[in-house]
């Protein structure tokens, strides 16, 4: 047998893990999720982020991804378009089970809840695949203890890109031990802009005229009980920043917890 020598394991550089996908999905042409292993030694807080990415030509090519998947989770779980000429997302979107993905060894990033002041209802409002991180808030108990109702309302263009709906519509409200403890206290607000849907519009003007809080039988937002997580597109971010801060927020960081967080770090390439 004239079997060819296997290619040698590429050489993981000390600041990353190196961990084997699990498991694919392809949501839509534009979105797709994988999971992958989890090193032991890997901790991080519900809602940060970590560099990921791939070996290419002997280097790592990494970008920011929030970890959607919650912290007690022997896995770990990303959320990722695909640009078809991006540098990373253009070859990560090909990346099959027992592929080797790059993992950051230090997590970070603002949307947290300790950058939070404490309050009564955690709003945490996304654009595409800034659902990410709340997909690990959603299903972490400790945030059902600090707040009183946790709203996800999540943003797309296209019905098909709302990723995970059926996670808050069907599988959180049944699991087997979140189950009781989101009830009565997590609700789900998706929203379409380029589609039919039962809720259309971009979530600013849901905000502004009012509907959204009419739909969920909420008071509008409010600085004295309200706290509020944005990630999503730069112009989503910059649009609901200036709605927030007209109303009296305050942006919260690290060093200093206030009445709403942005998260910057998001991938577009």
């Amino acid at each position: 047998m004239n079997d060819a020598p296997a290619a040698p394991a590429p050489v993981i550089p000390a600041a990353y893990f190196g961990e084997r996908v699990t498991w694919v999905h392809h949501w839509t042409d534009r979105l797709f999720s994988f999971r992958c292993t989890r090193d032991a030694a890997f901790r991080f807080r519900a809602g940060e982020f970590a560099m990921i990415g791939l070996m290419v030509n002997g280097k790592p090519l990494v970008r920011a991804y929030s970890v959607a998947s919650p912290t007690w989770d022997e896995e770990l779980e990303f959320l990722s378009i695909k640009v078809q000429d991006g540098p990373l997302t253009s070859r990560l979107q090909h990346v099959q089970v027992g592929d080797t993905v790059l993992i950051g060894k230090k997590p970070t990033g603002t949307l947290v809840t300790d950058n939070l002041l404490p309050g009564r209802t955690l709003w945490l409002l996304a654009t595409g695949t800034g659902l990410a991180p709340y997909l690990s808030l959603a299903r972490e108990p400790d945030v059902y203890e600090r707040y009183e109702k946790v709203v996800v309302a999540h943003t797309v263009r296209q019905v098909a890109e709302l990723a995970h709906r059926e996670l808050f519509e069907r599988d959180l409200p049944a699991h087997e031990f979140l189950g009781e403890i989101v009830a009565g206290k997590l609700l789900y607000y998706p929203s379409v802009t380029r589609e039919p849907f039962r809720t259309q519009g971009r979530i600013t003007d849901l905000i502004e005229s009012g509907r959204i809080f009419a739909d969920l039988g909420l008071p509008a937002l409010d600085p004295a009980h309200d706290r509020v997580m944005l990630c999503g597109s730069e112009a989503m971010n910059r649009d609901c920043k200036a709605l927030l801060e007209g109303r009296g927020f305050v942006e919260g960081s690290n060093n200093s917890p206030g009445t709403y967080v942005v998260e910057k770090a998001f991938v577009t390439k």
